[in-house]
């Protein structure tokens, strides 16, 4: 019996030993983080952030090349208040203005604000491409920032790209947005702002969109500028020579440009207009 009490205390005292080493807990392993399926990038334009990789519900918007000069109109707008001194708009293209990337530049500037001005580019469609059918479309603000600017993928087969004068080619639509998306994102923009444009009727209908008469000021009604054309339409590009001695659309078209033309003969004359549009 002596030697099992032995045995069992040494037995009893390994035992303890284990059970205090088992009373340790080891630290768990760290478990790996699931991967979280990742988000498309979103790309600001102007106020509104579109997924440039979404699912199927979300249409991709081809970016454009920004300019590393400032056009004349470009200057202009960011650069003058009103009243716009004619003489100051520099006659070539110029260094991009610091008052664009300073941070003390009013940032105001870049919100949509009250006014905005649209124009679009178009091909042809059909026989001949007689049709037209929207291509591109470009929305500025007063100060002539971009807040929309995309190619859009045509309702139908283009049979004439009007490059000559849309400045469109067939590799600007392979990334595209639908006519659907950017008929959607023009009436987001388009609620409760003024809208300046010239002969804005045809992009309106085009777009298949309407806007209060009362809230659209079309430059090509003016009665200042119709006397120019000898009481019909005038053209913008006669216009943009005749009161910004600045030309344009020269070659190819670009719908950026003309909005921020058709912008800035607007708020030449902005009072006079305005009391126009009440009359």
């Amino acid at each position: 019996m002596a030697k099992l009490s032995s045995n069992w205390k040494k037995l009893s005292t390994k035992l303890q030993k284990d059970t205090k080493k088992g009373s340790v807990q080891k630290p768990k392993p760290k478990l790996k983080p699931k991967k979280q399926p990742s988000k498309p990038a979103v790309r600001q334009i102007g106020y509104l952030a579109v997924a440039s990789t979404a699912p199927t519900t979300t249409t991709t918007v081809t970016p454009l090349p920004k300019p590393s000069l400032a056009t004349p109109l470009e200057y202009a707008l960011w650069t003058q208040s009103e009243p716009i001194d004619i003489q100051a708009i520099p006659k070539s293209p110029k260094p991009l203005p610091q008052s664009t990337t300073s941070t003390s530049y009013d940032s105001r500037k870049s919100d949509p604000g009250r006014y905005i001005a649209l124009d679009c580019e178009f091909v042809g469609l059909g026989p001949d491409g007689a049709e037209s059918a929207l291509a591109r479309i470009s929305i500025v603000n007063y100060f002539g920032v971009v807040l929309f600017d995309s190619y859009v993928r045509p309702q139908g087969k283009v049979t004439d790209f009007r490059t000559w004068v849309s400045g469109v080619e067939s590799f600007h639509l392979r990334d595209a947005i639908e006519f659907r998306r950017a008929q959607e994102i023009t009436g987001e923009l388009l609620q409760g702002k003024v809208l300046v444009g010239h002969a804005i009727k045809n992009d309106l209908d085009m777009l298949y969109l309407g806007h209060p008469k009362s809230m659209i000021r079309d430059t090509s009604k003016f009665k200042k500028f119709r006397a120019v054309a000898g009481g019909k339409a005038p053209g913008l590009k006669k216009l943009a020579k005749e009161f910004l001695d600045v030309d344009i659309q020269v070659g190819q078209h670009s719908s950026v440009e003309d909005a921020r033309a058709t912008m800035l003969l607007f708020r030449l004359f902005r009072k006079e207009i305005e009391s126009a549009s009440k009359k």
